[in-house]
């Protein structure tokens, strides 16, 4: 396998434009820890197992199984680049960077005339790794298709969003698709403690404490070059430190705030801490004070909380403490957890904060719940019976000798658009599940809901139909 300076020792030939890391040439000891800690071999990549696994797409690829091209999604810090150069130097290609960034269609075409004539002179391939490919135009991304599809360059393409949105379609479909996972808290701090130790890292010139390491690892947020590059710099605080006064070099607490200039917060997400802060969030929520959810909302993210499970929460609020009062509380609810997905932190955090203010702010009702918990307890209660035969299923050939869909009476050719006809099993009739406060939207539902019972139950006639009413189209509504 090559090593890490062979991977950016410079060619003996012409520079071509963005082919060169920014790295090469420079001593190993004065790069950045991130890029001196960087895998030199598949063993030493941490996460990412359900593609570098035994006969996983990604280790075949890395092992020379082919050229094909391959786009990497996944958050920042998960591996793309490290991936990226060790498919270039186990398969013993050329390896070529560009950032979508800075580089234009005269870069793309510079760099794939420059792979087809090392191809053809000397039988040498050429990987392409391009960064956010996702802010490529499509002219830029089209530049690119002969070159995939007659295998001048093997393109390694990263991104951080959906590719189904952000990369053109034939792009796309010339390309293996491989989606990276967050890392976990244990898989940053196997390559934290690596780090300290390693003799390319910090040659363990700096005890970390626990305290520190923990908020190193919720700072990360699954997030390994945002880790290392806090570590960093706490331990040139600690060396500072210690060559003025030849205190042991000791990385406390104090010390990385004081380098990252971010107060840790007092929030352990596997204990306590984090059921109280989720059920203060929710409560706050619930209790229409938006300060205060936006407070807490801001305390789980800040200290690494899944923003999905903060999503997630969201969602199901929309529904249990809202619901029909503002019907429009869910969509923004899932909308924020689109963003979430497409987005991710930390611009997805102003959705999320968006989502928690429209819900705190919205008029709450219950009775959501209220109505399925109530028809689940009759159904728990054994108040079930069969379904009324006008109702039952008719489409089939032995349907009518049975008896199924006699007498059903089709709401659309009745005023209103509703008939009066039994729905529920006998054993439910009459059962009012559904119980309005009459908040926010409510107010409006009301009445229609007593309405539509009345006709349906056989309680009332329908309203005039030859023109919309106040209450709606056909009158009922």
């Amino acid at each position: 396998m090559t090593g890490q300076d062979d991977l950016f020792a410079p060619e003996p030939q012409p520079a071509a434009p963005g082919r060169a890391d920014p790295l090469a040439g420079q001593p190993l000891a004065q790069q950045p820890l991130a890029a001196r800690m960087r895998p030199r071999t598949l063993d030493e990549v941490v996460g990412q197992q359900h593609l570098l696994g035994p006969g996983a797409p990604l280790r075949r690829l890395v092992e020379g199984s082919g050229a094909v091209s391959v786009i990497l999604w996944g958050p920042p810090g998960t591996g793309k680049t490290t991936l990226a150069t060790l498919v270039a130097s186990a398969s013993g290609a050329r390896y070529r960077e560009l950032s979508a960034v800075s580089a234009g269609v005269k870069d793309v075409r510079a760099i794939v005339e420059e792979a087809r004539t090392a191809l053809g002179r000397i039988g040498q391939r050429t990987v392409l790794f391009l960064d956010e490919v996702h802010r490529f135009s499509k002219a830029q991304q089209d530049a690119l298709l002969p070159a995939v599809e007659n295998r001048w360059i093997s393109l390694v393409a990263a991104t951080t969003e959906n590719p189904f949105f952000s990369v053109i379609s034939p792009l796309l479909s010339r390309s293996l698709l491989l989606t990276l996972q967050p890392l976990t808290d244990d898989e940053v701090g196997t390559i934290v403690d690596r780090a300290v130790a390693d003799p390319r890292g910090l040659g363990g010139a700096v005890d970390l404490v626990p305290e520190a390491r923990e908020h190193l690892l919720r700072l990360a947020a699954g997030d390994a070059r945002r880790a290392l590059t806090a570590l960093e710099a706490a331990a040139g605080v600690v060396a500072d430190r210690a060559a003025a006064g030849g205190e042991p070099a000791t990385l406390s607490l104090a010390d990385l705030e004081l380098a990252v200039d971010r107060a840790a917060v007092r929030y352990d997400r596997d204990g306590d801490q984090h059921y109280d802060v989720v059920s203060a969030f929710i409560k706050s929520v619930r209790g229409s004070d938006p300060d205060a959810a936006v407070h807490y909302l801001a305390r789980m993210l800040e200290s690494g909380e899944d923003p999905r499970f903060v999503a997630r929460r969201l969602m199901i609020l929309a529904s249990e403490d809202i619901g029909l009062a503002d019907p429009t509380a869910l969509g923004v609810a899932v909308a924020a957890a689109q963003t979430l997905e497409l987005v991710g932190l930390p611009e997805a955090r102003l959705a999320l904060t968006q989502a928690t203010l429209h819900l705190a702010l919205a008029p709450k009702s219950n009775a959501v719940i209220r109505a399925y918990d109530s028809a689940a307890a009759d159904v728990r209660a054994g108040r079930t019976g069969p379904v009324p035969p006008h109702l039952r299923d008719a489409h089939y050939g032995g349907a009518t000798r049975l008896g199924h869909g006699a007498g059903y009476r089709y709401a659309h050719d009745h005023p209103g658009g509703v008939a009066e006809q039994q729905y529920p099993p006998d054993a439910a009739v009459g059962r009012d599940y559904l119980v309005l406060r009459g908040l926010g939207a409510e107010r409006e539902l009301t009445g229609l809901l007593a309405r539509l019972r009345a006709v349906v139950r056989g309680g009332a006639a329908t309203t005039r139909t030859d023109g919309p009413s106040p209450d709606g189209p056909g009158g009922v509504r």
